[in-house]
């Protein structure tokens, strides 16, 4: 009973409170809004329910934060790395980024070199062997353009390790390594020849146990002469638990036919050429040579030359179409 009492002289004294907050906040009113003394005031009773509730609950800050988006990945790093990655047992796939300053450094060494030099891949084929630049068991180039920054490769060796290089071949013999890859490992295409000796059965059990799956059970309704059969191609077949690694012997016939673009033209020496809208350096008397990787399909390559003081240009756009069988 004390505390109920308590409770409702605390309750008592907040209307109190409550009340006489409300009285002082009123405004008076003119003559014609004044309410009549033997109407009952409406808003006094929705306050007074007002400030109980409020007296019961009290209400939490919003502490919620609005969700930060995510950013894009940069297009570039500005650093000089080639990653080189596994996508199946034949293709690898590779990728890399190479600084404005690198190329222009290997500009300035080369001069002259540099226009006339190949943009390649060079995939070493590296399998077993720790590589120092001049030791792979052999290698093959891919000429690629020069804005590429990705490529896959065709290596057509399962169960080989791999290193790329992306680098320059020159006019001379020359290849100018640029970027050197990490070493990769290609799966194999096939069942794996090594047999754990922990698991094997002799060879007889093994046909025995296979040849049951067939009907080959004593009890087996199956004819003599068509289980014979099929146990003669059990074991010409080389259906065996035995780990006899059969050696397969490497054949080194191949061909590889590809494909190179040379633009080449002249025109004022101190005019401005640009091919497919980058600027191409002119030779003293005013000509210029490009050579460009040709891959299937339509190559669109517009040249445009424009006058030292910009009042005539020129446009020549060479149209061309490769189709590989």
């Amino acid at each position: 009973m004390k505390i109920l009492k308590k409770s409702k002289e605390a309750l008592m004294k907040t209307i109190s409170k409550a009340k006489s907050k409300f009285k002082f906040g009123l405004k008076k009113k003119s003559p014609l809004q004044r309410v009549s003394p033997k109407q009952p005031s409406k808003d006094i009773p929705s306050f007074y329910e007002t400030a109980i509730v409020n007296t019961k609950f009290s209400r939490s800050e919003n502490t919620c934060f609005a969700p930060v988006r995510p950013q894009d990945l940069p297009a570039f790093y500005d650093q000089d790395k080639i990653i080189l990655q596994v996508r199946d047992p034949r293709w690898l796939h590779a990728y890399w980024e190479l600084r404005n300053q690198t190329i222009q450094d290997v500009k300035s060494k080369l001069g002259d070199d540099f226009y006339s030099a190949k943009k390649v891949l060079r995939v070493y084929d590296v399998t077993n062997i720790i590589f120092d630049g001049s030791n792979a068991h052999r290698f093959f180039d891919i000429q690629i353009n020069d804005f590429a920054n990705s490529w896959y490769v065709d290596t057509n060796g399962p169960g080989r390790a791999w290193c790329v290089d992306l680098g320059l071949a020159l006019a001379d013999g020359r290849f100018i390594t640029i970027l050197r890859s990490n070493v990769v490992q290609t799966p194999l295409d096939g069942p794996s020849w090594i047999t754990d000796e922990e698991w094997m059965i002799p060879d007889e059990m093994f046909a025995r146990l296979y040849g049951m799956g067939f009907g080959l059970g004593k009890s087996s309704p199956v004819g003599g002469a068509w289980q014979e059969r099929i146990k003669q191609g059990l074991f010409s077949s080389g259906l065996s638990s035995s780990p006899v690694k059969n050696e397969i012997k490497e054949r080194n016939f191949w061909l590889k036919v590809d494909c190179e673009l040379i633009v080449y033209g002249a025109t004022e020496p101190s005019a401005l050429v640009t091919v497919q809208g980058l600027p191409v350096k002119l030779r003293p008397d005013g000509t210029f040579t490009l050579r460009y990787y040709l891959p299937d399909g339509k190559q669109i390559i517009p040249v445009k030359a424009i006058s030292a003081d910009k009042i005539e240009e020129r446009t020549i756009t060479p149209i061309v179409t490769r189709e590989t069988k």
